[in-house]
């Protein structure tokens, strides 16, 4: 026949050589078992590992909101160093004019908003609706603030500009305080609250971006102009604290140290004063949150990855034992002509379906496992929220791990294979 009139010859699966594999694994079960269980069990705790830190990762971001990144709060101290004739441990105060200065003299700074808080950090104060009464965290603060921590609104609007110029007695209240003070058949937009003796039009109702206590705080928060708060509870020209936006191009730690220089000048403190100011950065929060959770993945593949080689080195030893409990055989097939390569992809085979099969088991429970816990956390309210939420493992992670084990089962076979390999026909038969 002519070289025209040939087919090509297609390639066609060895089933019966895939069946003889099976077969033989499933001559010693317990042992074939027992060896790819290391396997599973490897890939298993790599993917649940990373799964776990993902749910960290994703609870502690969540806590964070929906903050600025490049947003920044800081708040005055005592100072620990003499300067131009003050003495150490002079306690500092901000004033509106201090904020006023700060913004015009930064390079860095891109919104200023102060804030004041009523009864101080973390306080709380009566607030009465008629006959309901509760206790609520109280903030005067101004409407930029919204552009560093942003507030969903529910119903009604933000305080505005023109509630900051006309001193406006207007309150912006969070869910909770609304479920509290109002039944769930009258609208708050319009109605009156009572704060420390001093009566508010409630004109808005927020929600919160964050998780866990932090979002209950922001829900049991009241949110009033600074200059209707400064002057209801006289307060003057105080400041509790800023709320700052700086310039995103610029490096968290580079900002901060501008922006205390510029009101060290001010306020006539020592520019090596390092205590004068305490300050929290969301760019650096998110920084250390990245680098703790990286060294925790790094962590989980090293961990993971020895207990995966823990297994491969274990399926290379029963291979080594198979082979030498299979050298009659081995040895009557090189006899009835099977070249060393068949006998190679015959023990390479059964390694690499080994490794493969229970790998797969492990992917698969692994990946379950962590669907399990996302649906518990989603259908018991109680446990959403805190610092685990949504634990997740991306498929690029499960398939570079699959393939991982895949090549290490290859290299599992090697040895096993040559040693089939070097068997000799002639003493393989007349070993029993």
């Amino acid at each position: 026949m002519s070289d025209s009139n040939r087919h090509p010859r297609m390639w066609r699966p060895d089933w019966d050589g895939f069946t003889e594999m099976i077969q033989v694994l499933l001559q010693k079960p317990l042992r074939t078992a027992l060896s790819g269980l290391g396997v599973g069990w490897g890939l298993f705790m790599i993917i649940i590992t990373i799964g776990s830190a993902n749910g960290l990762q994703n609870g502690v971001s969540q806590d964070l909101g929906d903050m600025a990144k490049n947003s920044m709060f800081m708040w005055t101290q005592s100072t620990s160093m003499p300067y131009k004739g003050f003495q150490r441990g002079r306690p500092i105060d901000l004033k509106i004019g201090d904020v006023e200065y700060l913004a015009a003299n930064s390079r860095v700074l891109e919104v200023a908003a102060p804030q004041n808080q009523l009864g101080g950090w973390r306080g709380s104060n009566n607030v009465t609706r008629g006959l309901k009464t509760g206790a609520f965290t109280v903030f005067g603060e101004f409407p930029e603030q919204q552009l560093i921590e942003a507030r969903p609104l529910k119903e009604g609007r933000h305080i505005n500009t023109r509630d900051i110029e006309d001193k406006r007695k207007v309150a912006v209240i969070g869910e909770r305080v609304r479920d509290i003070l109002f039944t769930k058949a009258e609208s708050p937009i319009g109605g009156s609250i009572r704060i420390n003796g001093v009566n508010f039009t409630v004109v808005g109702v927020f929600s919160s971006m964050r998780s866990g206590e932090d979002a209950e705080e922001d829900l049991q928060s009241i949110r009033i102009p600074f200059t209707a708060f400064n002057q209801a509870f006289h307060k003057g020209d105080e400041v509790g604290w800023l709320c700052l936006l700086f310039d995103e191009e610029v490096h968290a730690d580079s900002a901060a140290a501008e922006i205390m220089s510029v009101l060290k000048a001010r306020l006539s403190i020592h520019p090596n004063d390092n205590r004068a100011f305490g300050h929290w950065t969301v760019a650096r929060e998110f920084e250390e949150i990245q680098s703790v959770f990286s060294a925790i993945r790094w962590v989980s593949f090293v961990f993971g990855g020895l207990a995966l080689l823990a297994g491969i080195i274990g399926i290379m030893n029963i291979m080594l034992i198979t082979v030498r409990e299979r050298t009659n055989e081995l040895g009557i097939r090189r006899a009835l002509g099977a070249t060393p390569g068949v006998v190679v992809r015959q023990i390479m085979g059964e390694t690499l379906l080994l490794t493969t099969l229970f790998g797969l088991m492990g992917a698969i429970l692994s990946v379950a496992t962590i669907e399990g816990i996302n649906a518990l956390l989603e259908s018991m309210p109680d446990l959403q929220g805190g610092s685990f939420r949504n634990p997740e493992v991306s498929i690029d992670i499960v398939l570079q791990s699959l393939l991982t084990m895949v090549v290490m089962g290859a290299f599992a076979g090697i040895l096993p294979a040559f040693r089939a390999v070097s068997i000799r026909p002639v003493e393989a038969i007349r070993t029993e």
